[in-house]
């Protein structure tokens, strides 16, 4: 299977933002689809909906991303683009980073970022120094390649929460 380079999505934040979630970089799925966390088997929109407290996997893809706003959640990638000719994360190679910092300085209720699987936190925290006042949290990824189960991932995700509250 040949290598491919693949570019990341725009962020989906807004200025209000107080949880930020970074995945690695999009599947062929979700590349294809112009959609974060596209594949139907990957555990995102679910997880995700119970810590927002919505049922997102069952929402169409904007009243998800609108959901997201409404709940200061945002969606970003830490690779700008990469070589890959699968969509695991393992097969990532030549990865340039997107500038995490920029994005972070212009996000002043920001309290929580979140590493969604190993690469994204291993990118990730490379990218950004301790920020007072903001936690950094890694997470099992929402992939179903990542085999840890349902009810332990969402016990990881739940954590997330504390960002949320008022």
């Amino acid at each position: 299977m040949p290598t491919v380079r693949h570019t990341s999505f725009a962020p989906h934040v807004a200025p209000d933002t107080r949880l930020l979630i970074l995945g690695s970089l999009p599947g062929a799925r979700s590349l294809a689809a112009r959609q974060y966390y596209a594949h139907p088997t990957n555990q995102f929109w679910r997880l995700l909906g119970e810590v927002v407290g919505r049922p997102l996997a069952d929402m169409p893809y904007d009243d998800r991303l609108a959901a997201l706003r409404e709940a200061k959640v945002g969606l970003w990638d830490v690779i700008r683009s990469a070589e890959r000719h699968t969509s695991s994360d393992s097969h990532i190679r030549e990865a340039e980073a997107h500038d995490l910092a920029a994005l972070v300085a212009g996000l002043p209720d920001l309290r929580m970022i979140a590493f969604n699987g190993g690469k994204a936190a291993s990118i990730g925290r490379k990218q950004l120094l301790p920020i007072e006042g903001v936690a950094l949290v890694d997470l099992p990824s929402s992939s179903a390649a990542h085999t840890c189960g349902y009810p332990v991932k969402l016990e990881h995700w739940l954590r997330l929460r504390v960002a949320l509250a008022k």
